[in-house]
């Protein structure tokens, strides 16, 4: 995309502030004790949820290990506040982490912002061809690498077997499908699906089933405000006002959880972050092969979920340079990939991890694997994370009655032409 004269500026000089105010705790971010090895303190934000963070503190601080100069300070961010919590931090020069747990559609965005280094010759970037093509695309801008893989996923319907035997219904294969089994559920007093209302990436899913997308990053054209957008916000609200659905615009995946695990909802929309936690529920603990995992259900267009994803990057600031990288070749390596897989049944980011056979026989990599090749890339854009509270604001809006579809769909297009207009996107 291209800039004006005084944005190139902008970022220039602030990436040179964040440069200049680290968040370690040493000079010229090079640390080392009397012996040549690596010291000083490493920070490390992780962005993981309550059924991961105990595992990433655990491997985390075991890099202690095997660079005793070293300590690891881990901190648990919220998912949700966590980028604006970084932004704020880098931006003002103070409180930045040297290392962050990013997701993909935030390393362009902070690193149009200069407030990522650059990976590339560096200790961080290991192995760089064992890597899945798509997810390396996300640690790339402008021509340089500033995220390494951590973790790659997509969404997929999770389903509970036994509801599904007792109301007698098959495992959907499209939207209508679940509409169309409102009836058999009601019966036993269940609500066919959850549909998450809160968070516009769980929209993404009915936008390409309807042959839609965000933007059409190639002939650089906003999109979302043509017909398939528009049928995407009649579709979710359909299924709600039907009755297949219930949903909630405000604390949706507390209770789109709750709901699933406890059998007050059939059916739900969601990744391989969530299996921990859904296993757990009082429908799957005394029985994990009640879960089921199937391809998100199609809508009159065809099929097609997200490519998600997680990555690491070092904060261009930081004092502790050289042992930041070092943090993250090892938190990135096939050894911590494969340990990651086999306690939280997340897929790694290496093929060659895909030859473990702990990670092959992993019942939920042997789905999400083939739906991750199928996934849909997003825009790896500056801009790409900004695309999403145009679309949570309308998804309330159009969920709650306040908005029309088609309304909603033009509201957000326009908001994505001020996102950017500093480009040449039409």
């Amino acid at each position: 995309m291209r800039r004006g004269i005084g944005t190139t500026a902008l970022v220039a000089a602030i990436a040179l502030a964040a440069t200049a105010c680290g968040g370690g705790d040493g000079d010229g971010g090079e640390k080392k004790n009397a012996n040549g090895e690596l010291s000083g303190t490493v920070e490390f934000w992780d962005t993981s949820g309550d059924a991961e963070k105990g595992f990433y503190k655990k491997v985390a601080e075991e890099f202690e290990d095997k660079h005793p100069g070293v300590e690891v300070k881990y901190v648990n961010v919220p998912f949700g506040e966590a980028s604006n919590k970084f932004k704020n931090a880098a931006g003002g020069g103070s409180g930045a982490p040297d290392v962050m747990r990013t997701e993909v559609a935030w390393v362009a965005d902070f690193a149009s912002l200069g407030y990522l280094a650059p990976l590339d010759d560096t200790a961080a970037v290991d192995n760089k061809d064992d890597y899945l093509p798509q997810a390396w695309g996300s640690t790339q801008y402008d021509g340089k690498t500033y995220a390494v893989p951590q973790v790659i996923d997509t969404l997929a319907l999770f389903y509970n077997k036994g509801l599904l035997e007792k109301a007698g219904v098959e495992v959907p294969q499209s939207v209508e499908d679940i509409k169309d089994s409102t009836k058999a559920f009601e019966k036993n007093d269940v609500t066919p699906f959850y549909l998450r209302g809160d968070d516009p990436y769980w929209f993404l899913p009915f936008l390409y089933g309807e042959g839609g997308d965000m933007l059409d990053a190639e002939a650089k054209k906003i999109t979302i405000d043509e017909k398939p957008g528009v049928k995407a916000f009649e579709v979710i609200k359909d299924l709600v006002d039907s009755g297949a659905a219930t949903t909630d615009t405000t604390n949706g995946w507390e209770n789109m959880q709750k709901s699933f695990k406890d059998g007050k909802v059939a059916m739900m929309i969601n990744g391989p972050w969530a299996i921990e936690d859904t296993l757990a529920g009082k429908q799957f603990k005394d029985d994990e092969d009640n879960l089921g995992v199937a391809a998100v259900p199609a809508g009159s267009a065809g099929q097609g979920a997200p490519q998600g994803g997680h990555n690491y990057s070092v904060y261009a600031g930081s004092d502790n340079l050289d042992a930041s990288y070092e943090f993250v070749k090892y938190m990135s390596s096939a050894e911590v990939q494969k340990r990651t897989t086999e306690e939280l049944s997340l897929l790694p980011t290496r093929t060659s991890v895909y030859g473990e056979k702990t990670v092959e026989d992993n019942q939920m990599v042997q789905f999400f694997k083939p739906a991750v090749d199928k996934a849909v890339e997003r825009p790896w854009i500056a801009e790409g994370n900004s695309l999403f509270e145009p679309l949570r604001v309308q998804m309330a809006d159009v969920l709650t009655g306040k908005t029309k579809p088609e309304a909603a769909a033009e509201k957000a297009g326009e908001e994505y032409a001020k996102l950017l207009e500093d480009g040449d996107w039409k």
